[in-house]
């Protein structure tokens, strides 16, 4: 079970983990469980039969069955519904699934890779993750850490991405652009609530900017979105519900980010869905 903030790079070690470990020829199949409607995650993972809903044509095998042998990533795995946990719980324990419509059980051999930004065991609290699931997935734990606390990879993420992108575009007769000192302190100095997913994307802008040199000329509008936790005191949320405390920065963080809802998701470090779908559960338009 892979913990850590969005855009950290809990995939990157879920990948990392497979191909350094027993099932490295066999396939890696990763899904993002916050990313696609809870109707259709069941059928994607656990494949469908002829005729199981509008639109089944044939048979289709699903993404566990295609990891068959190797191993199975569930991003975002807190954005599960409780119905999906329970019919995932049986194929860990019972290594047995059901497509959607279908009768037949098949027999299945998945490593199940699993990551979250949530406190899955405060949502186990909460009643919104089954906790029987949640010590099946937790038998080994990593937490990744944000960016602003490992400051010193900085130099070493600029110059692999520096390196990717002329590698990607080595056709344009481009040579490596280097970073000038006073550039890369701005970048170390900067708290990246995007974490390495948005190093990765000032870096790309820069480096399409850019020439031989990239200097701090060439940085661009960095997210001064101050983080909730620094705002908010200790002593005004103890006593209170926790799903009060979260309506209320619900409600409190799209005001800071000038009602742009995107950024308010990502400031809260949670998919837009999940987000948006929180607003309309408290009437926010």
């Amino acid at each position: 079970l892979l913990l850590g903030e969005s855009g950290t790079g809990k995939e990157l070690v879920a990948r990392a983990l497979h191909e350094n470990g027993p099932r490295r020829e066999k396939p890696f199949i990763g899904v993002n469980c916050g990313a696609i409607a809870e109707g259709l995650l069941e059928s994607e993972l656990f494949g469908a039969v002829k005729g199981a809903y509008t639109g089944a044509v044939r048979d289709r095998a699903g993404l566990i069955e295609a990891a068959d042998g190797g191993v199975l990533f569930l991003d975002e795995i807190g954005e599960m519904s409780l119905s999906l946990q329970a019919k995932l719980l049986r194929v860990l324990q019972e290594k047995k699934l059901r497509r959607v419509g279908g009768n037949e059980e098949l027999d299945v051999d998945v490593r199940v890779l699993s990551a979250t930004h949530r406190d899955l065991a405060r949502e186990v609290v909460a009643t919104r993750f089954r906790e029987d699931l949640y010590y099946r997935l937790k038998v080994v734990q990593i937490e990744v850490p944000p960016l602003r606390e490992r400051r010193e990879d900085i130099a070493t993420l600029v110059d692999h991405f520096l390196t990717k992108l002329h590698l990607e575009n080595r056709g344009a007769g481009r040579a490596k652009p280097q970073i000038t000192r006073e550039c890369l302190e701005r970048l170390m100095a900067h708290d990246w609530p995007g974490n390495v997913r948005e190093l990765q994307n000032e870096i790309t802008r820069m480096y399409a900017l850019g020439g031989d040199v990239l200097g701090p000329d060439l940085i661009g509008h960095l997210s001064k979105a101050p983080r909730l936790a620094h705002q908010v005191g200790v002593k005004g949320l103890v006593g209170r519900r926790m799903e009060d405390v979260e309506a209320e920065l619900i409600r409190a963080t799209p005001e800071m980010t000038g009602g742009k809802r995107g950024e308010a998701a990502h400031v809260l470090g949670i998919p837009r869905r999940t987000f948006y779908n929180r607003l309309k559960a408290l009437g926010i338009e």
